[in-house]
């Protein structure tokens, strides 16, 4: 799947079929040379691969919620930098850590919940993503590269007032 060719300006639709087979495909590749204790899914599009990835591998899951530079009620111009919203899981003291998010481009998440995992004493803390960029910071795992704007399929629709409408974000797409 890291052969996966895609330009800057193209959508990856995923469906809950190919979300559930990069959950798969990521776990496969975490366990062929770790063996993690627990699973730290990054709140909130990270928690859902985190937590199948943790239940294919039989470990105990937490998340843990950074706010990143892309969240909608952030102001970028006023923060540089993403933060710690909860505290990593003191239940990683001592232990081997997987640290997974959905999709990494200049890793800032992923080096905030790494400093996290490590001040709460985790053994040993890896990273894996279910998307990664090419350029930019490398996790220590990723299912897939790309450089396509991804649309999870739990992004397909919205809830309004007037129920399910499709995302208006990827509406000119």
């Amino acid at each position: 799947m890291a052969g996966f060719d895609s330009s800057p300006n193209e959508f990856l639709d995923l469906s809950w079929e190919m979300f559930g087979e990069l959950c798969r495909a990521l776990a496969l590749k975490v366990a062929r040379d770790y063996e993690p204790e627990l699973v730290v899914g990054i709140a909130r599009a990270g928690a859902l691969p985190g937590a199948v990835v943790a239940t294919i591998m039989d470990v105990d899951f937490f998340s843990m919620k950074v706010r990143s530079l892309h969240d909608e009620d952030e102001d970028v111009s006023v923060r540089q930098r993403p933060e710690v919203m909860s505290a990593a899981p003191p239940e990683a003291r001592g232990r081997k850590v997987l640290i997974v998010d959905e999709v990494t481009t200049s890793g800032a998440t992923l080096r905030l919940a790494l400093a996290a995992l490590r001040d709460v004493g985790a053994a040993e803390v890896r990273t894996a993503t279910s998307f990664a960029r090419r350029r930019g910071y490398r996790p220590d795992y990723c299912a897939l590269d790309t450089e396509a704007e991804v649309i999870l399929p739990w992004d397909h629709h919205v809830l309004d007032e007037d129920g399910f409408v499709p995302n208006p974000r990827y509406e000119d797409r």
